[in-house]
């Protein structure tokens, strides 16, 4: 497909059961909405349920509403077991909520509230209901990441939690860059089952309430700049849309915007950073985050010398 992909390319969903994470506002609802607009059975997996109510109402056909906090490993299961419960299979599942730029904080279960919510929380959700998906051809996970993943980014393995010096970009740099190194090291797991694909998206710079959290200091010059960077909620979910629904999309893609700089712009392939790639990483990070969320995933792959010499 060529360059300007929109909505109006995404395929018949009819019968593909979604759920998609934060969907309740911003980019999470536009991808939801635009998917039950296609006839796909669209869960709006959110914090807020009583929100999460007032956006299904605003979406056509099968739209319902599971309570899902990231913050929390608990809830992360009580929402995977409610889940299971109603279905029997799960076509997509879009890990899209997320926090930026927050100031310190914790999750329930003691972890940096970005890496806690960004990564460790779609990484157990996803754990807990990937053989909902490998029986279905053509099923995706698409995780949401962001070009901030370049921004002062690294996986702390050191200080994971930043509990010895905080920064909010840094912290936010290592949760969005997890985001992509769990896609391609979960990519690499499903290749022998040939039924699942993991898929990466980013927004590039679009107008939503994922930035109330940016330092005042920044607020006044990005309100004047806003027009010329960034784009509406529903330009911003096109990445997101393609990767989940583009049958030409390959697992372990990722998507953004195609302007300069991947900031505004119809959706197309675009590369990640380098250390993005890196499979001894990627594979430390998943045996941390096994660890660390106490979900084990029902795929396996071949540990990289590297990651185990780092891991024991």
């Amino acid at each position: 497909m060529g360059e300007t992909w929109t909505t109006a390319n995404i395929p018949d969903q009819r019968g593909r059961v979604t759920v998609v994470t934060g969907a309740n506002t911003g980019l999470g609802y536009e991808t939801a909405k635009a998917l039950a607009e296609r006839g796909a059975s669209v869960v709006l997996a959110v914090r807020d349920v009583e929100k999460g109510a007032r956006a299904a109402a605003g979406m056509p056909g099968d739209v319902t509403v599971q309570a899902l906090d990231l913050t929390s490993l608990d809830s992360v299961r009580t929402a995977a077991a409610a889940l299971r419960s109603r279905f029997d299979r799960i076509d997509l599942l879009i890990n899209n909520a997320g926090v930026m730029y927050t100031p310190k904080r914790t999750t329930r279960d003691g972890f940096e509230l970005q890496f806690g919510t960004n990564h460790l929380g779609h990484f157990a959700l996803t754990g807990l209901l990937l053989d909902l998906m490998l029986p279905v051809p053509g099923s995706r996970v698409v995780t949401v990441s962001s070009t901030g993943h370049r921004i002062r980014a690294a996986i702390h393995f050191d200080d994971l939690h930043f509990e010895r010096s905080y920064g909010r970009a840094a912290a936010y740099g290592q949760s969005k860059l997890a985001n992509l190194m769990f896609t391609y090291e979960l990519q690499r797991r499903l290749v022998p089952y040939g039924t699942t694909v993991a898929v990466a998206a980013h927004p590039g710079m679009s107008s939503t309430e994922l930035a109330r959290n940016t330092p005042a200091a920044l607020r006044l010059p990005l309100t004047w700049l806003a027009p010329l960077i960034t784009q509406t909620p529903p330009m911003g979910a096109l990445p997101t849309l393609r990767a989940a629904t583009d049958p030409a999309v390959l697992g372990g893609q990722y998507y953004g915007p195609g302007g300069r700089r991947e900031v505004k712009g119809h959706p197309r392939l675009v590369t990640s950073s380098p250390q993005s790639y890196e499979v001894a990483v990627q594979q430390r990070l998943w045996a941390v985050s096994e660890d660390l969320t106490g979900v084990r995933f029902p795929v396996r792959s071949r540990q990289h010398p590297a990651a185990e010499a780092r891991t024991r």
